[in-house]
């Protein structure tokens, strides 16, 4: 009598999350062993300290071959070496790129340059990321960077296809490209109470009305470039403040509409024209370099601090933008419209995301 003997071999590579965690925050294997240790692996798993770092290194030495693929995900998916499940892997990709976002918003609008990375130790110790983490995340906003600063199209969906990021952490990758590539001023002082998610978001605002994209996906420039044309096409709205015909029946315009809807009116009805020089001459001078790199800045010291100042309410802010933008259309002589709505739809979004202690 015979019998059959089915027989498997497999060599599905383990991963440990935890250890994984450890080994992307920089920790050395006595250091990692430390932690576990303290985390009370012995009593859970019933094992020993040397079979525990035995493990560890195993692990260190598998992910230091992995981050070689982890460099270009899709070498990943392609590879055989390491037979890892499509979820693992994605697991994998995903917590390599993820970043801390105080440690991004340092970085934000710096030259992804040697000279920033040499400035790394003064950031790990502002913001309390470690060392290797903070070169390891260096590194990958780097490679990003480099890899599709030439790329036609939609930079978010660049980065999505060749990182294999999920989509809203190739939006934030996005973000920083888009802030690296403008170069805009985010380390002054009375920046420092926006976050990396406000800039974030604004960069996607300014992405999708400005970008060349925003209009003809087809022919896209990369995402990462402000349109020439379009930022010399703004100093045409200028003829809004001016024009001091166009100027008092915006402004007659606005407050009609406004008038005890708003907490501020009187404020508004005195500042108006004041804000309104402000909001149009931020766009008017975006086509010199160094006024692209103050743009926030000036957001900041030019209507918000005035806002914040006459005590307006987010409310009270997202009113007036509606109205103020969509006054022109009854402008006579006013042939700008459709720049003018392209324009203030990301500057709306900007101050209403920004708008905040």
């Amino acid at each position: 009598m015979s019998s059959d003997l089915d027989v498997f071999v497999g060599n599905t590579t383990l991963i440990d999350e935890e250890v994984y965690r450890l080994w992307l925050d920089g920790h050395s294997v006595a250091e990692a062993v430390a932690r576990r240790l303290r985390g009370g692996v012995l009593e859970r798993e019933g094992t020993s300290v040397a079979v525990l770092q035995s493990d560890t290194r195993d692990h260190y030495r598998t992910f230091q071959m992995l981050e070689r693929l982890l460099h270009a995900p899709p070498r990943l998916l392609q590879q055989l070496l390491f037979q890892i499940p499509p979820e693992r892997q994605a697991l994998l990709v995903q917590r390599y790129y993820a970043f801390d976002e105080a440690l991004a918003r340092e970085l934000l609008g710096k030259k992804l340059s040697k000279g920033t990375k040499k400035e790394l130790d003064e950031v790990s110790a502002r913001t309390g990321v470690g060392i290797r983490s903070c070169r390891r995340q260096f590194d990958n906003f780097k490679r990003v960077f480099k890899a599709v600063e030439e790329l036609r199209g939609p930079l978010a969906e660049n980065i999505q296809q060749l990182f294999l990021l999920p989509p809203a952490l190739a939006r934030d990758y996005a973000a920083i490209v888009f802030f690296a590539n403008s170069r805009f001023e985010t380390g002054k002082r009375r920046l420092q109470f926006l976050s990396f998610a406000d800039f974030a978001a604004c960069a996607q605002s300014m992405m999708g009305h400005w970008s060349q994209g925003a209009l003809a996906p087809e022919a896209a420039e990369p995402d990462g470039d402000l349109p020439k044309s379009f930022l010399q096409d703004l100093k045409e709205l200028k003829v809004l403040v001016t024009d001091k015909d166009l100027l008092d029946q915006h402004k007659s315009l606005v407050c009609s509409a406004l008038r005890g809807k708003i907490s501020v009116y009187n404020e508004l009805e005195a500042n108006f024209k004041a804000l309104s020089r402000a909001l149009v001459n931020v766009g008017g001078k975006l086509t010199h370099a160094r006024d692209v790199r103050d743009f926030f800045v000036d957001l900041v010291e030019k209507v918000i601090e005035p806002c914040r100042s006459d005590k307006w309410s987010p409310g009270d802010l997202r009113l007036f933008l509606t109205h103020y933008t969509a006054a022109p259309r009854s402008l006579p002589g006013f042939r700008h419209q459709v720049l003018w709505e392209r324009y203030m739809a990301a500057i709306t979004a900007c101050l209403l995301r920004m708008y905040h202690d």
